[in-house]
């Protein structure tokens, strides 16, 4: 049986359109392998706290030899590390804050990224893993739009995900998330109404075809 690691981080609850994508890609998964396992981590309600000196040696430190410190920071690593080496496909929800991802998912990253085990090995752990990211923005960072080049979250999560962990990395962006809300952006509503319909179709797709290629 397939399992699935969904992490959301959107701390925006039901108003989430990055939450409304992951939630229409596990939808469709469990609904085409209702037998598969689902680890689920909302780190806006439930935040994990930030690397710290003890938890981030411990990790180059053979356990009979850490300290009592080290010890208690590598249990939360230790879990983390493993929930990610359980899953099959790594189902993350990344909208963009202040032109990148949220610190908790920053967090999450730096508690994962385990030299000599998921990263900066010759076989990372986490190597060929599928992950799908929905990267939602408020405008739109494509070739083109003023703002292009500025987006730190698709180019980030490529290099830590995808270099980093060695992770088959596949996004998902719904843009122009707040034309509805800011009177300047009002006639880009049909564009991001577009994002919006084409992005939860990407996602169902993506996961029913994730499931297949699973099962073969």
């Amino acid at each position: 049986m397939a399992t699935l690691l969904h992490i959301d981080t959107s701390f925006d609850g039901e108003k989430s359109h990055s939450r409304a994508v992951t939630a229409a890609f596990r939808k469709a998964w469990e609904a085409e392998h209702p037998e598969g396992t689902v680890i689920y981590r909302d780190l806006a309600t439930e935040p994990i706290p930030h690397l710290d000196a003890a938890a981030y040696y411990a990790g180059g430190t053979a356990p009979a030899d850490r300290s009592p410190e080290e010890r208690a920071g590598f249990a939360l690593r230790g879990k983390l590390i493993e929930e990610a080496e359980q899953a099959d496909v790594i189902l993350l929800g990344a909208p963009m804050y202040n032109y990148t991802i949220p610190s908790t998912l920053k967090a999450w990253i730096d508690h994962v990224f385990l030299v000599g085990r998921t990263s900066v090995t010759e076989n990372p752990s986490l190597a060929g893993k599928r992950a799908v990211v929905v990267a939602s923005r408020g405008g739109s960072y494509r070739e083109g739009t003023p703002m292009h080049g500025n987006d730190y979250v698709e180019n980030y999560l490529r290099m830590a995900l995808g270099k980093g962990f060695g992770l088959d990395v596949s996004f998902i962006v719904p843009e122009l998330t707040l034309a509805p809300f800011v009177p300047a952006m009002a006639g880009l509503i049909p564009l991001h109404e577009v994002s919006r319909t084409e992005s939860l179709a990407a996602a169902e797709s993506l996961a029913k075809e994730l499931v297949v290629q699973l099962a073969a």
